[in-house]
């Protein structure tokens, strides 16, 4: 029976509750309980029901898959369209030329930056569950793009066939490169589009959590200073070849420092005069937020004037600047990409499909959270999946969701991806009209755009400091993730920081903290005896608890902390009584041998010492009349051994299984052991607070029988506590 009462303190009111109740143990508990009534579904009746067509059902299931469906016919016109167009065209003004200078890292012509920044961006806003990111090129994952064309064609391989000097040989030359290097990045969007479409049509969107934040913030650090160091060659108007795999960034390095004589001092004025325009662009945005309509979209500007200093320059045949060079104009018609180059890149393709939708999946949480709605994990898997998938039979490569763009297609008012939509008709335009105003951009321009785009990425090195003061084990994940992908490469350091995360888990679960626990005096409510004062154990009573499930990893390491916090060993024990015991029979044994002997020798001289024998009789020895035994002490068995035998300082021991989760054989194992030894010792143990699910893979590991029943089981610490009481009471 329960009763609630106020308090009224002169201060303050504090709220009480009593409650009378018999002591729980689980049996107990179970027994006054009523199961409710579940079925058993067969394996045939579960699929039948999964495969069971309503209207409703097929409804729900469309607009799952459409999500526009469901939005856009309840769009808000008058409240969210002019918010959508403003921000779809500051988008847009970003996306043209982050396109052009992603494609330079994806080892691509600029032309299929365009391309990539138009289908999959287009084809998210039917299929994505996010309001708010951006969809298209980003930095990391072109980068991983361009990795593996550099290493699936490098230029090695294309020089072979064309060694002369004449120009027309060495335009063959790049042409060839660039068109296998196209056809390796659109298989490679077109495989990590599959992947992405398996995993979402699965459920297995949740394969993101493995992706930690220190891990993905450690690996797009060492991927901005691989983006970095490939642009260097842009900046300074220099030729060197491109490297990829482990060490490329020092290959990289080292190849522009061995050639650093021969800058371009044209190019170099000119990407240094962007980068300094950009940097004051984003400052003055960043001040001056809340007092800007728009943001001043310095990107696009700077492409313009770029252009256009170009081209009244003559900058590439003046100066010999490297330009973007011929840009299709047009869409380009479907086809179906190298199938052939598969095996090669099927681990690369994974790398991109995981770290796309995971870079994707978490800024939209990001925006949901601060906005007020939902997005689906595994929708998010297949939407990103579908342009990935559709868009390699254009030409575009893999693509995410940009941080920048998203930025400031939330901050510019965009309500939906209807903005999302309206840039990619900007980048189309560009496309099918004006591209080739864009002809003598030069590259120097899109390094310079790449650069001061990677400097919220360079912040980054800022959570060292962070992670030091939180958290080591985190830090060490960042450092991993970082060097490993810095040095190993991204497609092998991101493999690397993926195993040594899980190690960390492993680590934590496999080294948990232990603790005894006692009660604050007048409750029922436990805590560790060593942090607080007021907490006092119950005599003869210790309650022990591990913030971790009892397996295979950590059964060894709970015995042993179990032994050493309650300072009984049984094992100890028993073999200190066996000690006893065994010294107990020789003393007896000494004692016998020394009796005979006094036995002996007083026969041997019965006749010569009669009258002193008879005189020894007669007077008291010890307050009793002397024998033959007189001198040896005789004490019972049991006298001795209570005696001498170590006897534990407790009677009773209490798991807590709160923080348990779950229980494996080994650890069914080790909790039988610990219970059957302590009984041997004469110590009863309990186990408190276990959950129903470990009750439940107890009982199938075969854990209860004879000798370790269910009324070991208590409901809470409390009730096992009072349970303990009673029996030694």
């Amino acid at each position: 029976m329960e009763h609630a009462q106020d308090h009224e303190a002169p201060l303050e009111r504090t709220q009480r509750y009593y409650v009378e109740r018999p002591v729980y143990t689980q049996e107990l508990l179970q027994g006054q309980l009523h199961r409710r009534e579940r079925a058993p579904q067969t394996l045939g009746q579960r699929i039948a029901r999964s495969c069971r067509c309503s209207s409703k059902k097929a409804k729900s299931h469309l607009y799952s898959f459409l999500p526009i469906l469901q939005w856009l016919p309840r769009y808000p016109v008058k409240e969210y369209l002019p918010g959508d167009i403003i921000s779809g065209i500051s988008t847009g003004v970003m996306q043209l030329p982050q396109g052009l200078a992603y494609a330079l890292l994806a080892a691509v012509p600029p032309v299929f930056g365009l391309y990539s920044s138009f289908y999959p961006v287009f084809l998210y806003t039917f299929f994505g569950t996010s309001r708010h990111i951006s969809i298209g090129t980003f930095a990391v994952i072109s980068m991983m793009v361009g990795g593996v064309a550099v290493r699936q064609v490098p230029d090695e391989i294309i020089s072979v066939g064309y060694n002369s000097t004449n120009l027309t040989d060495t335009l063959e030359y790049y042409h060839a490169r660039d068109t296998k290097r196209v056809q390796v990045a659109v298989t490679l969007a077109f495989l990590s589009g599959i992947i992405q479409l398996c995993l979402g049509l699965l459920r297995f969107g949740f394969v993101a959590i493995y992706l930690t934040e220190p891990l993905v913030r450690g690996f797009t650090t060492a991927a901005a200073v691989h983006v970095f160091t490939s642009q260097l060659k842009y900046l300074l108007g220099i030729k060197t070849n491109r490297y990829s795999g482990p060490l490329s960034v020092i290959y990289s390095i080292v190849a522009v420092l061995s050639k650093i004589t021969t800058t371009n001092i044209a190019a170099l004025v000119v990407g240094l005069t962007c980068i300094v325009l950009l940097l004051i662009g984003k400052e003055i945005n960043l001040r001056f937020k809340k007092k800007l309509p728009v943001p001043i979209p310095m990107e696009i500007i700077v492409v313009i004037i770029g252009t256009g200093v170009s081209a009244g320059m003559n900058l590439s045949e003046s100066y010999r600047v490297d330009i973007v060079g011929t840009i299709p104009q047009g869409l380009r018609a479907p086809a179906v990409p190298e199938i052939e180059l598969i095996p090669a890149i099927f681990v690369d393709a994974i790398a991109i499909a995981i770290v796309g939708f995971s870079m994707a999946v978490s800024m939209a949480k990001i925006f949901a959270l601060k906005h007020g709605y939902t997005t689906d994990g595994n929708q998010e898997l297949i939407a990103l999946g579908i342009c990935n998938f559709v868009g390699s039979f254009f030409q575009s490569f893999s693509i995410t969701c940009s941080m920048s763009r998203s930025l400031v297609q939330e901050s510019t008012g965009g309500k939906t991806q209807i903005a999302g939509a309206l840039s990619s008709i900007m980048v189309l335009l560009v496309i099918v009209a004006i591209g080739y105003l864009f002809e003598p951009l030069p590259q120097t321009v899109l390094a310079a755009i790449v650069m001061v785009n990677l400097k919220g990425m360079f912040k980054q090195f800022g959570d060292v400091a962070h992670f030091w003061r939180t958290s080591k084990i985190e830090l060490a994940i960042w450092m991993v993730a970082f060097v490993a992908s810095l040095l190993l490469g991204l497609d092998y350091g991101l493999l690397t920081a993926v195993a040594f995360a899980m190690i960390t888990v492993i680590y934590r679960t496999q080294s948990p903290q232990y603790r005894l626990l006692g009660p604050i005096p007048g409750t029922d409510i436990y805590c560790d005896v060593e942090e607080y004062e007021e907490v006092q154990e119950y005599p003869g009573i210790k309650i022990f608890q591990a913030n971790a499930s009892l397996y295979f990893a950590n059964s060894e390491s709970y015995t042993s902390a179990l032994k050493k916090k309650t300072g009984v060993d049984p094992c100890a024990l028993l073999a200190a009584r066996r000690k006893a015991q065994k010294r107990h029979a020789r003393e007896l044994k000494a004692a016998n041998a020394q009796r005979k002997q006094a036995v002996l020798k007083l026969t041997n001289d019965v006749e010569a010492s009669l009258k002193h024998e008879i005189a020894n009789d007669e007077l008291p020895v010890n307050g009793k009349f002397g024998s033959a035994d007189a001198g040896v002490q005789d004490v019972s068995p049991d006298e001795h051994q209570n005696f001498v035998e170590p006897k534990p300082s407790i009677h009773s021991l209490i798991l807590d299984f709160t923080p348990v989760n779950f229980v494996d054989s080994v650890g069914a194992k080790t909790l039988k052991s610990i219970i059957k030894e302590y009984k041997e010792v004469g110590i009863s143990v309990c186990i408190a607070s276990c959950s129903g699910p470990v009750v439940k893979e107890l009982t199938r590991l075969n854990f209860f029988d004879t000798t370790v029943t269910r009324e070991l089981l208590f409901h809470s610490i409390h009730d096992a506590v009072l349970a303990c009481q009673v029996r030694q009471g």
